[in-house]
């Protein structure tokens, strides 16, 4: 067992475990969630209902009773006034307990809601405890910790409080530059917020914003600085292809576009091509709204990675965008002598068999899913790895596929905005290129919030967009009926709208469609042969039909915002007046009606992120990237800006003048899961 383990015996142990608790440094870094104080005794006469006191009474009267269930009930008094205790759970050892004490003449120091009712005031499952006549009051407020099931806060009190005595609270810090920024020393810190004396502002306490605790989120925060730029880094170490700057494959493509480059997409490029050019591998998010035009992007890093020859892979999470990027990439760098290979997990035996040995000899650019970083799959010389909707890959599967071509440099894309202060915590480990700009042409969608009540006037809309020749998406969220969720499905929907719009050609995609038949129903969609799309949301990303300018979302309450972004995107991508219809079922919940307005008033994706975040908190945004990297326990991505800004500046200075403060730094906080950190 090294120095800092935690000494417990083996059921305990697997308790603490449950919290991440199992140094000292844990230990000391578990803060309450609040406190309660025990410093001061309220006479029962004056004692306020519903809000939590201490009182300390004699024992009148204790007994079992049975109305209507049995309960221990104890009647217990002061100077001022009278309280009933009431247990409807205990054991016959409290009752004893209970008795001994009246019959010693001891006291009971007692800690509740006090409610007032009926038979008097009464305390229910109050904490109590026996004490004698000079038994001293705290001196501090009572922290509650946050813990797990079958271990108390007595429990945890016991071991923190003694971890803060024989822990080493050395500061990381700079004395001078704590002065400097109005920081307190970490051991001051750390014990005022275990043990607060009653003279502290209790608000400033619960509202995190006391000096105590603004140095606890700054050390947080700057760990979690330290540890990705350490990554970023040990990155920089490791070699990768360099990928000479872009010739004429490139311009090739540009002349063969029908469209012109927008400002902010020249710059990422010219960005992408710098990073390539490196002998270390690039690490680049690259982050725009729907319809950036992030796909060319990558079609010329892939360019410049084929002209150094090497080749490119292109995974994308689900079959239908991989595929839609797979016709597009196809279509455009085929005529330009480009072998674009196709690999998915559905392809039969014979054509993945083939897929695989093109991407191990002639491929130069392999586009697929998963199926890319199967076991089977090998690169000839892979020097680009492109990951769309990276958000969607775990740490592991973009491992892999960096391993499979050696160490490739790395394109991940995301059409889901970042909001800034997530960029500049939790991708503090790679370059952020934005496309902050649209392309010219892209018609501004309307959006229309409609009841459920009002589906037929929405069913007419489809019909007159029909009319007009134009083509309209159904997006509705399950395939089949649920018990639990009854919400109308893609199944249903098609059925009926079949009946509703008799005459037009309205088709169906889901996920539990054959590939084919997937594949199938969206050519037939892209070429104009299916008048109305009923889907789920297999085309939330990646489809691009210009003709379509109606979107209707079925139980659109039932949605995430980014979803409802992404699904709204589908259509305004030509010339056409477009508008998506957001069908909504009553009652809405206060969090369905936050996000229904927050898309109903924003079409910028990075707006509408930030409200995102505000309402959710970061988890989903970092979603599977999370493997192994820390969540933020105390810090606040939206009230802690300025903290954000301060650990990133002072990461830097330690990395570059002080590494041993650095280093000691990260063991406080992270322990060996620094190790996660580096894929």
């Amino acid at each position: 067992m090294s120095v800092d383990e935690i000494a417990a015996p083996p059921a305990l142990k697997a308790k603490l475990s449950k919290l991440g608790l199992a140094r000292r440094d844990d230990l000391v870094l578990h803060l309450p969630i609040r406190y309660e104080d025990e410093t001061k005794l309220t006479p029962i006469g004056v004692a306020p209902g519903d809000v939590p006191v201490q009182v300390e009474a004699e024992i009148l009267d204790v007994s079992v009773q049975f109305r209507p269930r049995r309960q221990l009930v104890a009647r217990v008094a002061d100077a001022s006034g009278e309280l009933i205790l009431r247990f409807l759970n205990f054991y016959g050892s409290q009752t004893k307990q209970l008795e001994r004490a009246r019959d010693d003449g001891q006291r009971l120091r007692i800690f509740g809601e006090i409610r007032h009712g009926f038979l008097g005031a009464e305390m229910v499952h109050p904490r109590y405890r026996v004490v004698g006549a000079d038994t001293p009051l705290p001196v501090s407020l009572t922290p509650v910790y946050p813990t797990t099931a079958g271990l108390s806060q007595a429990a945890l009190r016991k071991l923190i409080l003694p971890a803060l005595d024989a822990a080493d609270l050395t500061d990381s810090l700079d004395g001078e530059w704590r002065a400097r920024h109005g920081m307190p020393c970490f051991a001051d810190a750390v014990r005022l917020l275990h043990t607060p004396t009653p003279t502290v502002f209790e608000d400033e306490l619960q509202a995190r914003t006391h000096p105590a605790w603004r140095r606890i989120k700054l050390d947080e925060l700057l760990a979690q600085q330290l540890s990705l730029r350490r990554a970023y880094l040990a990155r920089r170490q490791k070699g990768a292809p360099v990928l000479a700057a872009p010739g004429t494959l490139g311009a090739k493509l540009l002349a063969a576009l029908h469209f012109r480059l927008t400002g902010a997409q020249q710059r990422v490029i010219g960005e992408i091509s710098s990073d390539l050019c490196q002998p270390y591998p690039m690490q680049r998010l690259l982050q725009g709204d729907v319809g950036s035009g992030k796909t060319i992007v990558a079609a010329l890093a892939a360019c410049q990675a084929i002209e150094a020859g090497h080749q490119a892979a292109f995974m994308a999470p689900t079959e239908i965008l991989a595929e839609q990027h797979y016709l597009k990439l196809a279509a455009w760098l085929v005529p330009l002598g480009v072998e674009v290979t196709w690999l998915s997990g559905s392809q039969k035996k014979a054509a993945k068999r083939a897929s695989q040995e093109r991407a191990a000899g002639t491929a130069q650019l392999v586009v697929g899913t998963h199926a890319l970083i199967q076991e089977s799959v090998d690169f000839a010389r892979l020097g680009l790895a492109i990951v769309d909707e990276q958000h969607r890959f775990g740490v592991a599967q973009r491992l892999e596929l960096r391993r499979k071509g050696g160490n490739p440099h790395q394109l991940m894309m995301s059409a889901t905005p970042i909001p800034r202060t997530l960029a500049m915590s939790y991708y503090a480990d790679l370059d952020v290129s934005v496309l902050d700009e649209l392309p010219p042409g892209r018609t501004p969608i309307r959006t229309k919030l409609i009841s459920d009540a009002r589906r037929d006037e929405v069913i007419a809309r489809v019909r007159a967009k029909v009319g007009e020749g134009r083509q309209v998406y159904w997006v509705c969220p399950l395939i089949e009926e649920s018990e639990k969720l009854q919400l109308q499905t893609a199944l249903d929907t098609h059925a009926i709208l079949s009946q509703e719009l008799a005459g037009l050609r309205i088709g169906l995609a889901h996920g539990r469609l054959k590939a084919e038949e997937k594949a199938s129903t969206m050519a037939a969609f892209v070429a104009g042969e299916i008048d109305v799309l009923v889907a789920t949301t297999v085309i939330e990303v990646g489809v691009d039909v210009p003709n379509a300018s109606l979107m209707v979302i079925e139980h659109a309450e039932r949605f995430g915002l980014s979803q409802l972004h992404q699904l709204r995107g589908r259509v305004g991508r030509g010339a056409h007046d477009s508008v998506c219809v957001l069908l909504y079922q009553t009652p809405l919940s206060p969090t369905a009606r936050a996000r229904l307005k927050i898309i109903y008033e924003n079409t910028d994706g990075f707006e509408i992120a930030r409200q995102d975040l505000h309402l959710r908190g970061p988890g989903e945004f970092v979603g599977s990237r999370q493997s192994g990297l820390p969540m933020l326990r105390f810090a606040d991505l939206e009230s802690d800006t300025d903290l954000i800004e301060l650990a990133r500046d002072l990461a830097e200075t330690l990395l570059r003048e002080a590494p041993a403060q650095a280093d000691r730094h990260l063991r406080r906080w992270l322990g060996s899961r620094e190790e996660l950190l580096k894929v």
